[in-house]
Order: structure tokens, then sequence, then C-alpha cells
């Protein structure tokens, strides 16, 4: 779901069945966690293609809780991006600040790192 204020996109919320299990406190928690990393992928001109996906899919894996980067993106193509990459990897979109994108994904395999407040 978009939400369009006035006459630019501003704020995107992707409904998964990952988010639907998330509580507003939850995902406070996991912005503020984010707010100190560094973007881990860096997605170039050539958007959000297959590969792309297995790469934040892997670093999901590894960090459970990532920032990527789109680099010269419009709105729109980051928000299209954004929702591509939450979906293809079955990862919650936490947050998305201008070219910047936050994704959350609990580990599928071993102990996760990141214990989520009740």
């Amino acid at each position: 779901m978009i939400r369009v204020l006035s006459h630019r996109i501003r704020a995107i919320s992707v409904t998964t069945a990952a988010m639907k299990n998330l509580r507003g406190k939850q995902l406070r928690f996991l912005r503020s966690k984010a707010h100190h990393l560094k973007p881990v992928v860096i997605v170039g001109q050539h958007r959000v293609t297959p590969s792309v996906i297995q790469h934040v899919d892997s670093a999901l894996e590894t960090h459970e809780l990532l920032k990527v980067r789109l680099t010269d993106a419009e709105m729109g193509e980051t928000v299209a991006a954004a929702k591509a990459l939450a979906e293809g990897t079955d990862a919650v979109l936490v947050q998305r600040i201008g070219h910047t994108v936050v994704l959350y994904r609990r580990r599928k395999k071993g102990v996760p790192s990141i214990k989520l407040p009740k």
C-alpha cells in the first residue's frame, strides 16, 4: 500500500506475512538499531535484478537487519525497488528514507542475533 501525500510520494508501507507479526514497538526498536548502520548493499544503475535480490537475501541471512542504498534513483523508483526487495527476500520493510531502505528478516538457519521486544 502506498500513501500519497500532496503531489509527491512520501511514505510507503509494505504488508507482508512477516510485517503482520511485527508490532509498532518492534519496528521502532529495529529503526533505532538501524540508525547507526552503514549500507551493506548498494544498488546501481541496473536497479533490482534477481542477482541483487539474491545478494540481499544472503546479506539478510548474515546480518538480519541491513541498509540498502539506491544510487541515482527517482522517488518512484525507490518505492518500487523497496517493495521488490521486501517481497523478493520475504523481509520486512522497516524504513525508507530518501534513497536508503532498511530491511529486516530473522535468520532461517541458526540462532537469531537480534532479539525483538515483546
